[in-house]
């Protein structure tokens, strides 16, 4: 069990440092939307290279941000049945959700993707608009990146759960930090 508690805290580690990244992320996207309003409805000026970077920053967030939401436990669940549980039977249901639906989907994800992924970095794949970002290839990448962290902190949601469900004493070793 000290190597499942490890490779959680690892996991949780790097899911923690990604989402402070992202919540900085986020201001700045915001900041930067609001410029792009500012210069095109007051100064009638307009980038596409910094329309682009807003679509770039949103993926990023979104992508990445999938494997925080994972680890805050903030993604949606219909909580009928399951917020009656016992803590044991909570994590047997988050075990086998884990197991038979998030990484086969996870998986699928990046296998299908992989391909997508691999040729736009082959062609190194610019924007299709004058003046866009050279970088497409950069920001499909973020899909492989998605399935990869969201798989991981699934992995250690799983670990956690497998640690609840055999403890004996009743103490969750293994929390959300």
């Amino acid at each position: 069990m000290h190597f499942l508690a490890r490779f959680i805290h690892v996991v949780d580690t790097i899911t923690e440092n990604i989402g402070k990244v992202i919540s900085w992320l986020l201001l700045v996207m915001v900041l930067v939307s609001f410029l792009i309003v500012v210069l095109r409805y007051g100064f009638n000026i307009g980038w596409i290279a910094m329309q682009e970077s807003v679509l770039y920053m949103h993926g990023f967030i979104f992508m990445l941000g999938a494997a925080y939401t994972l680890k805050a436990d903030g993604h949606v669940r219909v909580d009928i049945f399951y917020q009656n549980f016992s803590k044991k039977q909570q994590a047997l249901v988050n075990i086998f959700g884990g197991l038979f639906l998030l990484l086969p989907v996870c998986i699928f994800i990046f296998y299908i993707s992989f391909d997508y992924v691999q040729m736009s970095w082959h062609i190194m794949e610019n924007s299709p608009e004058a003046g866009g970002l050279p970088l497409v290839y950069i920001s499909k990448s973020f899909i492989l990146l998605f399935s990869t962290m969201l798989s991981l902190q699934g992995l250690a949601e799983m670990g956690r759960n497998i640690i609840i469900f055999f403890d004996k004493q009743h103490h969750y070793s293994v929390g959300k930090s």
